[in-house]
């Protein structure tokens, strides 16, 4: 099955989210999530994370992850992966809560694709303190993509996490799976980058931009918006709408894509220094907003 084939079909069975112009979504991909060990990439920017996530959810965003949430290839069970962000995952449930979680998955987190493992594994956790299971995420699913439809105009917005274009991560994900649990995690530790991801290989990650770009262009240019690569795009107007996310585990700071009042933004959080030198986490505006109706869509 070609890129075409696989980015075709993840849209066929995309959950269609309607919105307009009053709705407001915020758009991360690539936390991946680990056991706050020393190849756990997030761990890093978790505060910058849940900082931003809990500005989010008090400002009425939805939430929509582009995959590759937690990071599954290195570690053996979500369990270590949620005593590791435990706050992380419970600002996470009152998304759920409300409605406005949505969650797609990515080959690093690729079984979420089996609804019976997230029903065992994410559905409730165990809370020693007062000795009993607590919900966590009940009939919550993953999707290979989203599409955010428009009510009034019908414009969709396609998102996915875009391993379909990588045919290695997305056939072969369990021998990359492998790989990265018995070799390179613990070649992490000591600084050695896996040269199989495409955020590391900047070849691969052109080869795999270039197959997103073809299909949107064969599919009359719809606004797709990825992540995996972990390279931030923004286009202008007028040229290939393709938008990246960019990911969670950039050096001391996280990029995102926001929708809100009809137009789109790529953001930057990170930690800044007062001039009496305290910290403090600012968001920065890095490209738009531009307003979706300029960007030509099917």
């Amino acid at each position: 099955m070609s890129s075409f084939s696989r980015l075709d079909r993840a849209y066929q069975n995309a959950k269609i989210i309607p919105f307009d112009d009053s709705s407001k979504f915020i758009l991360f991909s690539d936390c991946h999530r680990g056991d706050n060990s020393f190849a756990d990439d997030f761990a890093n920017n978790r505060n910058i994370y849940f900082h931003a996530l809990n500005h989010y959810f008090r400002m009425g965003f939805e939430y929509c992850e582009l995959g590759d949430g937690d990071e599954l290839w290195e570690n053996l069970k979500f369990e270590y992966i949620f005593e590791a962000h435990k706050n992380v995952f419970q600002l996470l449930r009152k998304f759920h809560l409300t409605n406005r979680l949505h969650m797609v998955w990515g080959n690093h987190d690729m079984v979420y694709r089996d609804k019976a493992y997230v029903d065992k594994h994410l559905s409730s956790y165990f809370e020693p303190i007062d000795g009993e299971d607590k919900a966590l995420f009940e009939g919550l699913a993953y999707h290979e993509a989203l599409v955010l439809k428009h009510k009034e105009t019908d414009q969709e917005l396609f998102l996915t996490h875009g391993h379909q274009a990588d045919w290695w991560n997305y056939k072969f994900w369990r021998v990359g799976r492998f790989l990265v649990r018995i070799l390179w995690k613990p070649l992490q530790v000591v600084g050695i980058a896996d040269p199989t991801s495409p955020a590391k290989n900047y070849k691969e990650l052109i080869r795999i931009e270039r197959r997103i770009k073809r299909w949107i262009v064969r599919n009359k240019l719809r606004i797709t918006i990825a992540g995996h690569t972990h390279r931030p795009r923004f286009p202008e107007p007028g040229q290939i709408p393709f938008f990246n996310d960019g990911s969670c585990v950039h050096p001391r700071s996280i990029t995102g894509i926001e929708i809100e009042n009809g137009h789109i933004s790529l953001i930057k959080w990170h930690i800044d220094t007062k001039i009496d030198g305290t910290l403090q986490i600012v968001r920065v505006l890095l490209e738009g907003p531009e307003n979706l109706r300029d960007y030509i869509s099917g």
